[in-house]
């Protein structure tokens, strides 16, 4: 039995998370504990990710089918809004739970729910997104996350040795992965962990 998510009484849509984020940034603001001018860039340029990946992003047929078949579960996600690796995973993850009327998903702040994050660290550290799949009674199903595993690979790979590359480039390889990958590999990761 799960008791993690016993306490939390806030979670949001994917439409909520949206729009809360888009009325954020209006008022030059972000998700999470910290409002630094860095982070505010990082929102909007997810902002654009998300906007981007909701319209070009797409289920395969095999997938749709699978998610049909599945028990009825809740998808928590922990996440923030200036997180890239949300930006480029957080859209699939909707499209998917949207397809079945078996997924609930219900998204959560990380810097809100310190003790949730806590539960369901990735080598110590609070990466994010983290997908925690649960069923009705509260049975941990599977965790996703923070990334697709070549994607935490590279990040792996980088901070084992830099070979000379900064974050920005760090981040812009990551970015271009996710890019050219289209979000296959996400779906097969969670095809697989719902089998």
């Amino acid at each position: 039995m799960n008791h993690n998510f016993e306490q939390v009484n806030n979670y949001f849509s994917y439409p909520f998370f949206m729009e809360m984020t888009e009325k954020l940034l209006a008022d030059n603001k972000t998700t999470g504990n910290n409002q630094s001018e860095k982070y505010v860039f990082y929102t909007k340029l997810n902002l654009q990710r998300m906007q981007r990946w909701n319209k070009t992003f797409h289920l395969r047929e095999g997938v749709i089918e699978k998610l049909r078949k599945i028990q009825p579960q809740v998808w928590w996600v922990i996440t923030e809004a200036w997180c890239g690796d949300s930006a480029q995973n957080l859209p699939a993850i909707a499209q998917m739970a949207a397809a079945t009327d078996n997924i609930e998903l219900r998204i959560i702040l990380r810097d809100e729910y310190p003790e949730v994050m806590d539960k369901y660290l990735t080598n110590g550290s609070r990466s994010i997104p983290k997908l925690v799949a649960v069923d009705h009674e509260g049975n941990e199903l599977f965790v996703w996350g923070p990334r697709p595993a070549a994607a935490q690979q590279m990040m792996i790979d980088w901070k084992a040795d830099p070979a000379g590359k900064t974050h920005d480039d760090y981040e812009k390889e990551l970015h271009t992965w996710y890019a050219q990958d289209k979000g296959n590999t996400l779906q097969d990761e969670l095809v697989a962990l719902m089998s």
